[in-house]
């Protein structure tokens, strides 16, 4: 089971904490915003599959980068609306097939999954 805390420090910053980690979110300051934070979790996770997919091809690539981008609507409820992910394969040339297959492989990571399965949501008061 995942499970992070998030506690208010002041003002609209807040450590997050899990297992091992630890780290700050600001929503009005410098620092990541908890949209900042989500894109990072979904591009994260794309590169985690990237590896993958590179590592089970025998393909070498020391590095690589995703890039992940959206807007706010403006329109209510407030939400991402569309997401465009794109990676970089520096240096790595793969042919059109295999980059067919990388595509259809990235979309097997958990966030992807849980995104376009938009999952039940259960808040409550102690």
């Amino acid at each position: 089971m995942y499970k992070v805390n998030i506690i208010s420090k002041s003002g609209y910053t807040f450590t997050i904490g899990g297992d091992g980690f630890e780290f700050n979110i600001e929503a009005k300051e410098e620092g990541a915003s908890p949209s900042d934070i989500f894109l990072a979790s979904l591009g994260s996770c794309v590169g985690v599959y990237v590896r993958k997919y590179l590592n089970g091809a025998k393909v070498q690539s020391d590095k690589f980068s995703v890039e992940v981008e959206s807007d706010l609507s403006k329109d209510r409820p407030i939400s991402f609306r569309e997401i465009k992910i794109s990676i970089r394969l520096d240096g790595v040339e793969i042919n059109e097939q295999r980059k067919k297959s990388l595509l259809r492989f990235i979309k097997n990571c958990p966030i992807h999954n849980t995104l376009n399965l938009a999952p039940a949501i259960s808040c409550e008061i102690l």
